[in-house]
């Protein structure tokens, strides 16, 4: 397969780059994290035998650049973003989302925001905290990972939000950090460079985000709610788990945990080819 072509897209306040590769229906890849387009593209190439698979960098991390370096994040604008992607890459035709992590966020707003440009979702574990019985017990993690990055510098910052999304049955290290395929591991560099800007923005602003769950309800069947089988008992894994009990949708389950696209591409790619079927 020959490699993706790549383009940028001037969006407010950002310069998007963006890769696409395949034929067929447009399919939108949102990366969460720190992992940018390059963290997609083990499963961009199993999917593009089906699809017109396009990922990119979120604004702010690596090649995608902030007009302001300094510019507070928000959710509704990182999915203004995938919009604005939407009508450069497919203007006539409505596209599947996948998005893992804060990208699952970026997506689900995407969808309530304008499903007229989205055929179907699936959400991998986006931690919308605020959705969950107990969300004030994690807005006050939140303030902690906001506050230990101030005082203290990024890795403290960084152990008390893995500590907080391990949960009661997890654990604090990393899945990605025990078992890390080659490609990724190449991947380190930016990863580690893209840190200080996640932890420090949008791990705060995605985290305080809150879905309009009425409107959510009422495009319940373009949405699949999905989690690593690895994910039980942390708290990345409750609140699609909720949120599907509260739509009346089926949980679906993917190998590996919250890192499963990195720690398992090839079987993860399997898994969301059939979710992103009608």
């Amino acid at each position: 397969m020959t490699g993706p072509t790549t383009g940028s897209l001037r969006v407010n306040g950002a310069t998007l780059h963006y890769e696409v590769r395949g034929r067929g229906p447009l399919l939108l890849l949102v990366p969460g994290g720190t992992g940018g387009a390059a963290s997609m593209d083990a499963v961009a190439d199993t999917l593009a035998a089906a699809y017109t698979v396009a990922t990119y960098d979120p604004r702010g991390m690596s090649r995608s650049t902030l007009d302001d370096p300094e510019a507070e994040q928000r959710v509704t604008e990182h999915a203004d973003d995938a919009y604005r992607l939407l009508n450069h890459l497919s203007p006539d035709e409505p596209a599947r989302i996948f998005g893992a992590s804060s990208g699952a966020i970026v997506a689900v707003h995407l969808l309530t925001a304008h499903p007229e440009r989205v055929a179907r979702v699936v959400a991998h574990e986006p931690p919308l905290v605020e959705v969950l019985p107990d969300a004030a017990r994690h807005r006050v993690l939140v303030a902690r990972v906001r506050d230990t990055f101030r005082t203290q510098g990024l890795m403290p910052a960084v152990a008390v939000f893995a500590a907080g999304l391990a949960g009661d049955g997890g654990t604090t290290t990393p899945e990605a950090e025990l078992r890390l395929p080659p490609q990724a591991a190449a991947r380190a560099e930016q990863t580690l460079a893209d840190l200080p800007y996640f932890v420090g923005r949008i791990v705060p602003a995605f985290m305080s985000y809150a879905p309009d769950l009425d409107r959510l309800a009422a495009l319940a069947d373009r949405l699949v709610l999905a989690c690593g089988e690895e994910s039980r008992g942390e708290l990345t894994y409750r609140p699609a788990a909720f949120l599907a009990e509260r739509l009346g949708l089926e949980l679906q389950h993917c190998p590996g945990g919250h890192t499963g696209l990195t720690t398992h591409p090839g079987e993860f790619g399997e898994v969301l080819a059939k979710m992103l079927r009608d």
